[in-house]
């Protein structure tokens, strides 16, 4: 298991107290969404936030009854199968996917749409809904993260494409140990400037 060990930064001159969007891409949908995996909300000028960013996953169902399975852990590599129990509809493990670089999540309910979801480091970071009977999601992630600033994001929801054009800082945490990532920019009026994301204080794995 790796863990890179993350703090970010406040060192902008934004007065409005704007939320820091942070997400990844899973690299096998097919709809070009993603999920707000981390919001660091209220983090003044001068305060640091830290986190980690690390290869724990897990995996979770919803049924077509609003049922929410227990989250399964998971490594890339491996599948999971939604199936009929009898107690009910209940998610397990089912053996090796098909890639070694990603993790499938497959509908095996006779009748009823599901929704898969994967969580890292216990937040979800991607899901893909209304998965019929038959068919499979697959999740696949590079070690980039995409950060930037928004408003009125929660943890888990969907960024719709206007969102996501303007969080579009591209961060590589490959061979990184611990870093922090510095905000800067911002302020009114003529001064003002875009906000910008770096990384300082890097330690290699």
């Amino acid at each position: 298991m790796s863990v890179v060990q993350l703090n970010f930064i406040n060192k902008s001159n934004e007065a409005s107290n704007n939320e820091i969007i942070i997400f990844q891409k899973n690299q096998l949908a097919t709809d070009g969404s993603a999920v707000a995996w981390r919001v660091i909300q209220n983090c003044g000028i001068g305060d640091n936030h830290p986190f980690t960013f690390s290869s724990v996953f897990s995996v979770s169902a919803v049924d077509s009854y609003g049922n929410y399975t227990p989250r399964l852990s998971a490594s890339m590599g491996q599948a999971f199968e939604m199936v009929l129990a009898k107690s009910g509809d209940v998610l397990r493990y089912k053996g090796a996917a098909s890639s070694s670089n990603e993790v499938e999540l497959e509908n095996n309910l006779s009748t009823g749409a599901i929704s898969a979801e994967i969580y890292r480091d216990g937040k979800l970071c991607a899901s893909q809904r209304s998965l019929e009977p038959s068919s499979n999601a697959a999740f696949q992630f590079n070690s980039q993260i995409y950060i930037g600033v928004g408003t009125q994001i929660m943890e888990g929801q969907k960024i719709d494409a206007a969102i996501m054009s303007n969080i579009n800082t591209e961060i590589d945490l490959f061979g990184i140990a611990s870093a922090d990532i510095v905000m800067t920019g911002g302020g009114v009026g003529p001064n003002a400037t875009p906000f910008t994301f770096t990384l300082e204080n890097i330690v290699s794995a």
